[in-house]
């Protein structure tokens, strides 16, 4: 069975667009990596994610700017987010498993788990790739408008 996990990053901060990433894992996959992008400190996350990219059997990262954030509202905008990333896969998986509880309208079969991050591997691998990808972008906005702590 091909489970694709998904999560998004940005939900609560003011600034950056939301982030979200899809991911299936193989079956061999050193799981011990993995947890809540949260509660990971930032070398282990950015490793893990590492990891991740390489390993995985397939992922996709993808945002909603903050025009579609500020348009559609934040929910909205990271269901869109997700979409573009469960799009972006390359294959279609046979259960999306989405963390939080508002299932994601697609072709696929779907549930959302309620703190999922915290339980089931494909969605810590989405977390993590989420939150680093959104870290990335708010890096890139940090210099481009320095003096706003868009990195922080």
């Amino acid at each position: 069975m091909i489970v694709c996990g998904i999560d998004e990053a940005g939900r609560g901060p003011l600034a950056g667009p939301v982030t979200a990433a899809a991911v299936v894992l193989p079956e061999v996959f050193p799981r011990e990596i993995l947890a809540d992008s949260k509660t990971l400190p930032e070398k282990k996350r950015e490793a893990a994610a590492e990891v991740i990219r390489r390993l995985a059997r397939a992922w996709c990262a993808a945002e909603a700017s903050v025009e579609e954030i500020d348009r559609l509202g934040i929910l909205r905008a990271s269901l869109l987010a997700m979409g573009r990333a469960l799009e972006g896969l390359g294959l279609e998986p046979d259960l999306v498993l989405v963390d939080g509880n508002v299932r994601l309208e697609c072709r696929f079969p779907c549930e959302a788990l309620v703190r999922g991050d915290a339980r089931v591997p494909e969605i810590m691998a989405a977390s993590i790739l989420a939150k680093t990808r959104r870290d990335g972008l708010m890096r890139d906005l940090a210099r481009a408008h320095p003096g706003y702590g868009f990195a922080k």
